[in-house]
Order: structure tokens, then sequence, then C-alpha cells
């Protein structure tokens, strides 16, 4: 058997706690998350790294938020209640977003680092750079961060 991640574990215990607390909500909404973080290990069929059951919360919490926004333009505010509910809870098992000028001080870490110079060498820079920012940090701002660098 392959082994649980970090993250893994640590929702697991706390489902177990949650289900010896009597917390209904809060158990089938860990279970989900564990759901989700096995699928992903059984998938990619490699023992998980942080960053992989990070990747896999930040999806699910994404997910969890357009959700929300659907149940809400539909008039289910039980339903979106829910869904922010588990976005919240899967906040809490993710680390602080890195701020601006965190990012800013990586990007340029990662040109030097890859000796890019143009927009073609985006690739590079994200392939270095992803890997370090795993979960703490929006794809689609770093993405422009970096282009901004390279053309800048």
């Amino acid at each position: 058997m392959r082994e649980l991640g970090v993250i893994e574990q640590r929702i697991k215990d706390d489902s177990t706690a949650a289900l010896k607390a009597g917390d209904k909500r809060l158990r089938e909404a860990l279970s989900s998350f564990v759901a989700a973080l096995k699928k992903e290990r059984i998938d990619s069929r490699k023992e998980p790294t942080e960053a992989d059951e990070l990747t896999v919360l930040k999806r699910e919490r994404k997910r969890r938020a357009e959700a929300a926004e659907l149940y809400e333009g539909a008039g289910r505010q039980d339903l979106a209640d829910q869904e922010r509910y588990e976005e919240e809870l899967l906040r809490s098992y993710m680390p602080e977003e890195l701020s601006d000028a965190e990012l800013e001080e990586l990007v340029a870490e990662a040109v030097a680092a890859c000796d890019a110079v143009t927009p073609k060498d985006m690739g590079k820079v994200m392939g270095w750079l992803r890997p370090k920012v795993a979960g703490r940090a929006d794809g689609k701002k770093l993405s422009c961060m970096v282009r901004e660098k390279l053309e800048g």
C-alpha cells in the first residue's frame, strides 16, 4: 500500500476526531477531501509530495468557490453555504499565500536561475517556480508576473 501524504494523514486524523465528536458536517467534508487526495495518489502511482497534496487541495478549494457562486445564482443559499464552509475548511489545511513582494523576489530569482531573457523562456521559469510556490500562489497571477518580468 502506498504511504499517505502528510496532509492526507492530518485530514484523516481530523476526520476520525470529528467522527468521535459527532460532528457529521465536518466529518463528511473531511472525508470528501481525503477521497480527492486518495484518488490523486492512486492516479499518479507515486508517493505524494506535500506540493502534490497542496495542488489537489487548491483545485478542490477552487471547485467549492465556483460551486458556491453557481448555487447562489440559482437561489440555493443552503448549498452555497455548505460549499463556502468546505472552501474555508480547505483553506485551513493550506499554507499562507505568498505576498506580492515575496512572489516578485521568487520570480526574479527564477529568471536569473533559468537565464531567461525573452517571453519564450516562460516555460522554463514557470517550471522552476511551480514546486517552490505550490499551493501558496495563484498560477494566473504568477504567470502574469513572469510575463511582465520577461517583457520588461
